[in-house]
Order: structure tokens, then sequence, then C-alpha cells
């Protein structure tokens, strides 16, 4: 460690949000980053990285011996077609993983205080008009089913000594990575319109909070239990393509119906049409009450943050 800088190891981090945080805690007085990922980060940065499989102990494990926290982010990119092989891999890569880490950390000195565990809002499922809070009951179908056996890893898996957080995270916004991109792209083809019937929900976050969610996550030891990672002012589909035409300063924008969507997404973008025709509405009650300051509570703060042009 560098000086009086403690150690996070992010386990799954070289993708968008453990970048991000990779980046955050690089730029802190307080913290370092360390990331397990089994192939190299694209970007280089302040921070270390240890190689693992996501199947066996190693010298990986290691890194967690004295470490302020755990961040585990590791599984498969549900940004794909939900094929049986691919669904397979999206369960066994959050589970597997997880209990992995558990067993890593039974087999070292002195193991971190704490172990936020990332999860999804997608355990709600996809009530068309529910608005979804951390009391809410979970959903039905693939997402949530995975969305419960990578908390209930995680229950069996953290040493009971622990500080244990759970973030059920929402759509991140960014710069950098993320389903933004493929909206944006959308947007500036002209194709910037309502996804479907537009009612579907969308709950949100941008990087900046995500990456605060976290740090509070690490740092504040009265932070407990399951947390919904998410703005306070979800939009439906319709609302939020809007918002993006007029962050990227287009006028108009055609509506994709579900039909096309639903040939459009497996054979040109290799993902789920469902991704784009369902969603949900979601509000994080524990947040709101533990006094949680959003720097963009809005949709329109979040997206001129990225794309720099003034909010109004």
């Amino acid at each position: 460690m560098h000086g009086s800088r403690r150690k996070v190891v992010i386990v799954g981090g070289s993708g968008f949000l453990g970048l991000n945080l990779a980046r955050a805690l690089s730029k802190s007085a307080e913290f370092e980053a360390c990331i397990i990922s089994r192939h190299p980060p694209s970007n280089q940065g302040d921070w270390r990285r240890v190689r693992w499989d996501a199947q066996t102990l190693g010298a990986w494990a290691d890194e967690l011996d004295g470490a302020a926290a755990v961040v585990n982010l590791a599984g498969r990119s549900v940004d794909c077609i939900k094929t049986p092989d691919h669904c397979d891999e999206i369960l066994r890569s959050r589970v597997e993983a997880t209990r992995l880490i558990g067993r890593a950390l039974r087999r070292i000195k002195q193991p971190p205080p704490v172990w936020v565990q990332m999860s999804t809002a997608h355990i709600y499922g996809d009530p068309p008009e529910i608005v979804c809070t951390e009391d809410s009951s979970f959903g039905y179908g693939l997402a949530p089913f995975v969305g419960k056996a990578w908390e209930d890893a995680y229950h069996s898996a953290v040493l009971p000594e622990m500080r244990q957080v759970i973030l059920r995270t929402s759509f991140v916004l960014g710069r950098n990575g993320g389903a933004l991109r493929r909206m944006e792209l959308a947007v500036r083809l002209g194709l910037g319109g309502k996804i479907g019937s537009g009612k579907q929900g969308i709950s949100w976050l941008h990087e900046e909070d995500m990456n605060r969610l976290f740090l509070r996550a690490i740092r504040d030891e009265t932070m407990q239990g399951a947390y919904i990672a998410t703005a306070p002012n979800p939009v439906s589909n319709a609302e939020f393509m809007k918002a993006l035409r007029k962050a990227l300063g287009a006028p108009i924008g055609l509506p994709s119906p579900a039909w096309m969507i639903k040939l459009a997404a497996p054979l040109i973008l290799k993902t789920d049409p469902e991704l784009a025709l369902y969603g949900r509405y979601c509000v994080s009650m524990r947040l709101e009450a533990e006094g949680f300051q959003f720097k963009h509570p809005t949709l329109e703060s979040a997206l001129a943050a990225i794309y720099g042009r003034p909010s109004t």
C-alpha cells in the first residue's frame, strides 16, 4: 500500500463499474484499489491488477488479507442473447465467484471488516406500474431468480463478523460504458423515440453517485443490509428517450415498435430484446431515511453532467 492508504479489493473489477470505482479510489488520499479479474482492464490507471480464474483459490486470495474492504462485482454480462448456455453462465459466474470469495476469506488471517456485494434491482422483476422499494417482493423470471441466488450465495459466504452491504443496482449512466452508449447511438441514428410501449420504467443512477454509494458503504459503519442503488426519480422509457434526445441535441427520434426490437436485438445487437422492452420503477426508501444526498437526483442533471450541456 502507498503510505497510509488502505487497500480496497475489487473482485471482477475490470468492467465499467469496477474501473469507475478504481478511478474514484485512486483519486482519494484514503484508499487504493486492487482489481481481481480474469481479463486485464481495458484502461490503465493507478491501481494494481491480480489475475484469477474465478474458480480456484490462488495468490489472489492473499490480497484480501488486511484489506479495508472487498467489493464483489464478479459476474457475466447480461447484455447477451439468453441462450440456455448464457443463462447458465450468468447464474454460475455470480454464485460460484461469491462462494469462492467466501472460501478465500476463511483461509486468511485478517479478513476485511466489510464486504460490499453487488446485486441487481432487476430482482424485483418487471412490474409495469408498481414502484418497488427494499421491502417489495421479488419478481418472477430469470433475473429475479439469479438475483436471489446471488444474494443467497453471499449470505452463505460472508463471515458473520463482517459488516454486510448489498447494493441492488439499477441502470448506471456514465461516459465510458454501460447500456447508455447503445441508446446514444440509436438517438444519433434518428431512432431515439420510445421503445415498445414506452411505459416501462427506467430506474437509473449517475456513475458519480454509484461511486459515492460504494465509498459510503466502505466507510460508514452504520450502513448495513440491502439497499436499492438508484436515483430518487425513475422515469418511463418514453421520458428517458426524450431527455436523452434533448441532451444530445436531436430534435426528433423515430419510435422502435416491439416487433422491431424483437427482431433487431438478437440479430443485429446480439442481445436480449427484453432488456429494452421491460423495466421497473424503483426508489430507495433506506437511502432516503439515512439522509443520502444524490449529486444528480434528476435525469436532466445526470445527462447534462455526462454530455456537458447545461441542465434546465
